[in-house]
């Protein structure tokens, strides 16, 4: 990306100003991120555009857009950071009882609401003063491709957006590694009393009326592919943004939801909600920690990504 003679004179910071605005898409809000003022953002990312001879970023009433250069050059930036900051962090031994660090985490809604509980209480117990910022990830919508779907999670890793992606697929690029955190499947979860419990057959599971968690609101989903497989078909009559909406409305109503097993034994409970085998099975999915290869030799990160590797071993 830089030749030798623009080496001998980059600043270092530009590339750390140029990941703020990526992420953020606003000057003043990557400025609040640096502890800078946004006139100094604004000189440094003209110090970029003429170093790499591009706009970089076009401005918008709401904020910024990256160029696509801008876009091209994510990637190699945040490999370089990271490599950068794995240095330095080898170099500074990580003591999780003194640190003041925070990681950014991101993971899906159902796997947040499973793993967070034991790993805030493991940090209360070993490093107080190390926080996390949790950050929702979404499939791509319409993607079903394993390979595609999670694209944005890994471009934040590589944009230093995220510390660590949880995501629940095995198919990620060589260039990052993955943590085996558990593996999930799903259970039909309904209201406590619900009369489909006591005979949870395949027909009467068609039969019922069901809810559907999609951020989108899209009510296909991976449970109506495996029905069709077997030749049949559920009557969605609602989507719910995320699961633990879907309990509170499950307790509610006669409506039953295919949830992830992990999640239900953690908190349908105290919603009255109870959870029974499928009628069919719906299969596994392997829930990882992802993070660049890159990044590997943080000592922080290493001591994070134990953590929860500690909570997936946790009977679910």
């Amino acid at each position: 990306m830089l030749n030798e003679i623009d080496l001998s004179r980059v600043d270092l910071n530009l590339l750390v100003l140029f990941e703020a605005v990526l992420a953020e898409r606003h000057v003043g809000r990557a400025a609040e991120r640096l502890n800078l003022s946004p006139s100094a953002v604004s000189h440094g990312l003209g110090r970029l555009r003429r170093l790499l001879n591009d706009p970089l970023f076009l401005r918008t009433p709401r904020g910024v857009v990256p160029t696509d250069r801008a876009m091209e050059l994510a990637a190699p930036v945040g490999e370089i950071l990271t490599r950068v900051r794995a240095v330095l962090a080898v170099a500074e031994p990580f003591d999780p009882a003194r640190s003041r660090r925070r990681f950014t985490v991101g993971a899906p809604d159902g796997v947040s609401a499973v793993v967070l509980p034991a790993l805030l209480a493991s940090l209360r117990a070993q490093a107080p003063d190390v926080a996390v910022s949790l950050s929702q990830l979404l499939p791509v919508q319409g993607d079903v491709s394993p390979e595609r779907a999670w694209r944005d999670a890994l471009a934040a890793l590589e944009a230093r957006a995220l510390d660590i992606a949880i995501l629940p697929s095995d198919a990620v690029p060589a260039r990052f590694a993955r943590t085996r955190l558990y593996e999930e499947d799903f259970v039909i979860a309904l209201r406590r009393g619900h009369p489909y419990a006591q005979e949870p057959t395949l027909d009467r599971y068609c039969a019922m009326r069901h809810l559907v968690v999609s951020a989108t609101g899209d009510p296909f989903g991976f449970v109506d592919q495996v029905l069709a497989r077997h030749g049949r078909a559920r009557h969605t009559v609602l989507t719910a943004p995320n699961f633990l909406l879907a309990l509170a409305l499950i307790a509610e109503t006669d409506l039953v939801a295919a949830l992830p097993r992990r999640f239900v034994a953690a908190h349908a409970a105290r919603f009255g909600v109870d959870g029974v085998e499928a009628p069919v099975p719906f299969g596994r999915f392997p829930i990882n920690a992802v993070v660049p290869r890159a990044a590997m030799p943080d000592r922080g990160l290493a001591w994070l990504l134990d953590r929860l590797a500690s909570t997936g071993r946790a009977p679910g």
